[in-house]
């Protein structure tokens, strides 16, 4: 069976829904927790931030690892202590150290499975946009349907500390078995690419390899290569070091998981009441967000195919009004606007994930994937930290002012984005129409100019920017 069969990544993409479900399971039960155990603001949110502590450094070394010993090594192993992870919680139902225990290892599996697993799938698919929208789509569908499942059982099954939490042992050894079938890529050789731009006034350069101005982004990583200096091998990969990276995808990425934090676990926490269990409300606040995110994937695709620039401005308009309905939902503690709060920031994060994945992808070459994606999650779970910052802003500015922040940040960074798409634009046709002088110049005078490399990028251009 071919490689580039769609069999060979959905085994894959199982393996990241269930480790996703295992993840976010976790989410609902905090309003458990807080109504069984009679858990206070610190130990809820020590609880949330033990998870975070072993995803980041889970992410960094899981991503660069996989280039290194390959996909299967790193993911296979995780994948399968994700369900312990979960047996740990249902072993200590009211004790805080196993549940530590059991958030520590889901993040730790998560950090070292979400990387190399997106990768794998990226190397077993087409390489355009749509493989982007196929490990997105495998991680949101996990991460929506766990807390779900979690939050239905917990408001009407029996022992909701529990019973919530038995799904995922089901579905975490199923998904196993049918990941330890999936095919292995072969690991590329020992070259990483260059990564060419459209050549402009704000061109810069690489020490380890020629990259250049940000403002048109990168090439396929095909278009060239170069040989890694074995001394350099431990530096940031080519694509890190560029401002196509860090202008072009870092700073929308932190909002890819801030929505989804606002919207099930800010926003329930906000307009419900620790006397009563409202586990239910927060699957649906769940549903509501992820369903949505799922939803948008497609046009998510499309955009990001189009427009790099046009995805991340759409994800991070959309996190704007959400954030704006959740200013009067928090304002009269409506429940119906949460929802609607809840949907507009899940179009966000569906936008935002999507087309940051993509640029991403195209910015990174097959030897360093692992590594820039892991990047890119390590920014984008920066996210989860929006809880403890819509804390700390409430106390000066009050709920209703904390998201109207958040909004007008939003549109800000929406604002800089449609600049910067704006500016690359003007620069790729710029380069077509001087091309374009060339040719008619030389054919004149009966020459054949060569097109220069660039100049073939921006006349068609790629979302690395």
């Amino acid at each position: 069976m071919s490689l580039a069969t769609p069999a060979a990544w959905i085994r894959v993409a199982l393996l990241m829904f269930a480790v996703g479900w295992g993840a976010n399971q976790f989410s609902p039960m905090l309003i458990v927790y807080r109504h069984e155990l009679g858990l206070g603001p610190g130990e809820i949110a020590g609880l949330f931030a033990i998870y975070a502590a072993t995803l980041i450094p889970g992410l960094l070394l899981g991503g660069a690892l996989s280039d290194r010993v390959g996909r299967r090594a790193c993911v296979l192993p995780f994948a399968a202590l994700s369900p312990v992870a979960t047996l740990l919680l249902i072993l200590g139902p009211h004790d805080l150290a196993l549940i530590a225990a059991g958030r520590a290892l889901a993040g730790l599996c998560s950090g070292m499975v979400f990387g190399p697993a997106t990768a794998w799938v990226l190397d077993l698919s087409a390489g355009d946009a749509v493989s982007a929208r196929r490990a997105a789509l495998a991680l949101s569908a996990g991460f929506g349907l766990g807390p779900v499942v979690a939050a239905l059982l917990a408001q009407w099954a029996g022992d909701p500390l529990v019973v919530p939490y038995l799904p995922h042992l089901a579905l975490g050894a199923a998904a196993l078995a049918v990941g330890l079938t999936a095919p292995a890529t072969p690991r590329p050789a020992r070259a990483q690419p260059v990564i060419s731009h459209v050549a402009s006034s704000t061109a810069a350069s690489s020490t380890a390899a020629p990259s250049g101005a940000a403002s048109s982004g990168a090439a396929p990583c095909g278009a060239a290569s170069s040989r890694v200096d074995p001394a350099r091998q431990a530096a940031p990969p080519g694509p890190l070091r560029t401002r196509a990276f860090w202008l072009g995808v870092a700073p929308a990425a932190p909002f890819v998981f801030g929505t989804a934090s606002l919207a099930i676990v800010v926003l329930p926490e906000e307009v419900t009441s620790a006397q009563a269990l409202s586990a239910g409300y927060a699957g649906l606040m769940t549903a509501l967000a992820f369903g949505a995110g799922v939803g948008i994937q497609p046009l998510a695709r499309r955009l990001a195919g189009r427009s790099p620039h046009g995805g991340i401005i759409a994800g991070v308009g959309c996190a704007a009004a959400g954030a704006a309905v959740s200013i009067a939902a928090v304002a009269e503690v409506s429940r119906p606007l949460a929802g609607v709060a809840a949907v507009l920031l899940g179009l966000g994060y569906g936008l935002s994930l999507v087309s940051g994945l993509h640029q991403a992808e195209q910015l990174a070459g097959p030897r360093d994937r692992g590594a820039v994606v892991a990047c890119y999650y390590v920014l984008a779970y920066l996210g989860f930290a929006m809880p403890y910052v819509v804390d700390v802003l409430n106390a000066p500015l009050g709920k209703p002012g904390t998201f109207a922040l958040l909004a007008a940040a939003a549109v800000v960074l929406a604002g800089l984005s449609w600049l910067r798409g704006s500016r690359i634009a003007r620069a790729g046709q710029a380069a077509v129409k001087a091309d374009r002088t060339t040719w008619a110049a030389a054919a004149r005078r009966g020459g054949r100019p060569e097109v220069r490399p660039e100049i073939r990028t921006a006349a068609r251009p790629r979302s690395g920017a």
